[in-house]
């Protein structure tokens, strides 16, 4: 694996295929600071770009084998997830922690200086106590990425993601909220955030880097205010 070229950066994302990390990855590709991507998949993208370095691989518990992949990465994006009823309580503890824990350790042994921005979820509890399983999950992977010794972990906790582009939702629930989605922003604005916005402020967050080592955790109110600041400097 290269070395990044001086004022570039190495970004590795999982979750490419996903709503969000489909957003990261073309963001990414794009930024002009980023000088390769490399994307983890079980399925191939379908495209092509002279900065994309797409690795297939099937066995998320085990990524022993992109040791040599995964060295001299700047930072890490992980969007990696699914949705609580699509999958049983054991798989969603595997997706959500174990795939989360297993990869963080691979990548910390051949890039420990890397930063790590995370995709998170309104409620994480790292406590544990929490009734909602995704929310004990999502804090359960939280906790063990802040304790794994990487310079800096910037942890993104959203609340409904609009998905922007028409979709097949995965439950009753999501088909609801898209159909109120334009009601449902203006009343609730601080309970919403398109899936292309949440995703542009990951990557600028795994380019900007920082030179101190930092825990950062940006509640949904958090990630919109990146969102406006991003959008004022852009006018």
């Amino acid at each position: 694996m290269s070395t990044p070229t001086a004022g570039r950066k190495h970004l590795v994302l999982l979750g490419a295929t996903g709503m969000v990390g489909g957003y990261a990855l073309r963001y990414a590709l794009e930024h002009p600071a980023v000088e390769r991507v490399t994307a983890i998949n079980r399925r191939t993208l379908g495209i092509s770009h002279p900065k994309l370095n797409e690795i297939l691989h099937i066995n998320f518990a085990d990524f022993s084998a992109l040791a040599e992949s995964l060295s001299h990465q700047n930072a890490a994006i992980f969007c990696l997830g699914t949705y609580t009823g699509a999958v049983s309580d054991a798989e969603l503890r595997t997706i959500s922690v174990d795939y989360t824990v297993e990869f963080a350790r691979v990548l910390f042994t051949t890039s420990p200086s890397v930063d790590f921005v995370f995709l998170s979820g309104q409620g994480a509890d790292p406590t544990g106590k929490s009734r909602i399983a995704f929310a004990r999950y999502k804090g359960e992977a939280e906790s063990a990425l802040l304790a794994a010794g990487f310079h800096a972990v910037y942890i993104f906790r959203p609340a409904y993601i609009y998905p922007v582009k028409p979709r097949k939702e995965p439950n009753l629930g999501y088909r609801l909220l898209r159909a109120i989605y334009p009601l449902f922003r203006i009343i609730f604005p601080s309970q919403v955030i398109r899936a292309d916005d949440l995703a542009r402020v990951m990557v600028d967050i795994a380019v900007q880097g920082t030179k101190e080592p930092r825990a950062s955790v940006f509640e949904n109110n958090d990630i919109r205010a990146m969102v406006e600041w991003r959008q004022h400097l852009s006018e």
